[in-house]
């Protein structure tokens, strides 16, 4: 009985992936100059800006200031949802969002994959994904 046990809890965590639920702590851009923390609203996923290495401008709040539409250009980055409305499609992959680059003002759409526990890619395109970037995120927490 022991042995069936033991291997029983051997195959149990041969079949441990790493997939974990990304709205635990939050994850730092490549650049780590921000920190993104995702969150769940009914069957989808957002990420906020949470924190900025950089968080002032002259003193001030850094603000949205390349926001297409001027009447948003001067909410602050920090609490900004920058990733919306993603669904999952598995147990490690998030598809059919967008993320807004407030470097730029644009917005792409978007997918994710959590590669390793501790990288999370981010792929934002126009039409379709081959035509894109990605961008990989770490755990900071």
């Amino acid at each position: 009985m022991k042995k069936l046990s033991f291997f029983g809890i051997l195959f149990l965590l041969s079949t441990i992936t790493f997939a974990q639920d990304i709205t635990q702590g939050t994850w730092f851009n490549q650049e780590k100059s921000g920190k993104i923390q995702f969150f769940k609203q009914g069957d989808k996923y957002f990420g906020k800006i949470v924190w900025l290495k950089e968080p002032n401008d002259g003193g001030k709040p850094r603000t949205d200031k390349q926001n297409p539409d001027e009447k948003l250009r001067n909410i602050p980055l920090i609490g900004l949802i920058n990733l919306k409305n993603f669904k999952q499609a598995g147990k490690d992959s998030w598809v059919d969002g967008e993320v807004y680059d407030p470097k730029n003002g644009k917005t792409y759409s978007c997918k994710m994959t959590l590669t390793s526990p501790k990288t999370l890619d981010v792929r934002g395109f126009i039409g379709l994904s081959i035509i894109g970037r990605t961008e990989h995120f770490t755990k900071a927490d």
